[in-house]
């Protein structure tokens, strides 16, 4: 037999983690010394100790441990609950992901101030078109709320603008306004230009208004990625006495299967300041 501090050194563990297992019943020692109260393990026991410690890296909590040692769930219940947690794990992993690129997009925003390019920005008018969109509301215009909403927003577009049988004749459009909920709520638009009769149902077909004057500027790479853009585009527009009167639209220019390679126009209505 091992004694505890042996065997919390083979089992890589904590002998306060041992104390804590025995005191809650999820790891008894094999014998206890009723003289001297020592606490002694098998070998054997490693194995049990292996699935204590994976289970709890995997979050779950001490009684659901318990309950999968001692096969009180049974093999259904196990599997449910490992598909459980690893759809949370990835979520989290999605997430920790998805932050990660906002906080590069940050730095990089950050690492552009004060070099601006006078080059990039151009003022044009851009035309009426006719659209077909799709619209949701999303929680606010940072990136993680609205990517979330657009992407699936534009996947359903696509799929019921096939069932329809008219086919996109244009770059899609994306174009956003204040919800009329107020709460810093984003009304998110999921446009595609299309040649069809004016329309509601399925999705709604309009025309989309002219801009008198746009401020415009191309973003290449992921729409995660286009606050440095987004920025720059900004502060040519007050540099150059020009005042934004709305949200930019972002035309998708080419959309390949690689986000990184995408290509965005952004256009933002402006007037003289």
């Amino acid at each position: 037999m091992f004694t505890i501090g042996d065997f919390a050194r083979h089992g890589r563990v904590s002998v306060r983690m041992l104390r804590h297992y025995d005191a809650t019943g999820l790891l008894r020692p094999a014998h206890v010394d009723p003289s001297s109260g020592y606490r002694h393990y098998t070998a054997a026991q490693l194995a049990r100790l292996n699935r204590i410690i994976a289970l709890k890296d995997l979050g779950f909590t001490l009684q659901q441990v318990r309950d999968i040692v001692d096969e009180k769930a049974g093999t259904e219940q196990l599997r449910a609950m490992l598909r459980l947690r690893r759809a949370e794990l990835e979520t989290a992993v999605a997430t920790a992901e998805a932050r990660l690129v906002q906080v590069e997009a940050r730095l990089r925003a950050i690492e552009s101030e004060g070099h601006m390019p006078t080059d990039d920005v151009v003022i044009k008018h851009v035309p009426a078109v006719r659209v077909a969109e799709l619209t949701a509301t999303a929680a606010s215009f940072a990136p993680e709320d609205i990517g979330p909403v657009i992407g699936p927003l534009y996947d359903e577009l696509f799929r019921r603008l096939e069932t329809a049988g008219i086919s996109p004749t244009g770059p899609g459009i994306a174009f956003y306004e204040d919800a009329p909920e107020g709460g810093g709520r984003i009304t998110v638009h999921a446009a595609v230009q299309v040649s069809a009769p004016l329309r509601d149902g399925a999705f709604r077909v309009r025309d989309l208004p002219a801009i008198d004057e746009a401020a415009t500027i191309v973003h290449r790479g992921s729409m995660d990625t286009v606050l440095p853009t987004a920025q720059t585009l900004a502060r040519w527009t007050d540099a150059g006495g020009y005042r934004s009167t709305g949200y930019p639209r972002e035309i998708n220019l080419e959309c390949p299967e690689n986000r990184d390679d995408w290509v965005t126009e952004l256009q933002a209505p402006v007037i003289r300041a």
